[in-house]
Parts: C-alpha cells; structure tokens; sequence
C-alpha cells in the first residue's frame, strides 16, 4: 500500500547555534569578537520517507554547523542583517536545501533579552 505525502513539509532546524565573529556598527564594538546566536531552518527537497535511512540522502547538518561557525568568523561586518543573507547563501550551497530561514540573535540592548533579524530565502532568488 502506498500512501500520498504530497502536502509534507521536510525541515531540517539547527537552533540557536553559538557562533563568535566581530560585528558592530563603531568601530570600537567590532575590535572584540562577541558570541551570536544562529537558527537555520531548513527546507529540504527529499521526503524524509524516502531517504531509507541512508545519511547520504539527507544533509549533514554538523557540517553546515562547522560551516556557518567559520563564516561568521572569516571576516568582520557591522550588521547582523549581513550575516544573516551569508548564512543563509552558504546555507543554499548544499544541494538538499530548498529554502532557508535564518535567524541571528545579538545580545546588546540592556533590558532586553536579544535582538534578532529573521531572513526567509529560496533557492533561486537573492
């Protein structure tokens, strides 16, 4: 017996991963590397029934974690919304991935618990 998945949605979600990287807007902030927080939701083109268990089929999240960690270091920016669009185009190199959301959480405002910029991205678009 065959049964229909076609309305399933198959995410992949990678939560509030540390990442350390210079960022700020002065001059003076981006001088210490600070801690953020990356989420990446992912969409991925493969039915999760249909993967038989096999890893090869599906995407190797510690490497996109690796990945991401490194991005964010590589190189200083003063907005988060810029790490934000790098993640989320690193994020689309990986063939499984259809679309991504990403969040990047900043911990800076007093009397807040972060600030946070959210990026939804297909593959296809900029």
């Amino acid at each position: 017996m065959r049964v229909d998945f076609m309305g399933d949605f198959h995410e992949i979600e990678i939560r509030r991963l540390k990442v350390t990287c210079h960022i700020g807007v002065p001059e003076e902030e981006r001088a210490l590397p600070q801690q953020l927080r990356v989420t990446v939701k992912l969409s991925v083109g493969t039915p999760f029934h249909t993967m038989g268990d096999e890893i090869s089929r599906t995407l190797d999240y510690a490497a996109l974690a690796a990945a991401i960690q490194d991005l964010s270091a590589a190189r200083p920016r003063r907005l988060i919304e810029t790490l934000a669009a790098d993640v989320a185009n690193l994020t689309l190199e990986f063939p499984v991935v259809s679309a991504v959301e990403v969040t990047v959480e900043k911990h800076i405002l007093p009397d807040t618990e972060c600030v946070a910029v959210h990026l939804r991205r297909e593959r296809g678009t900029v």
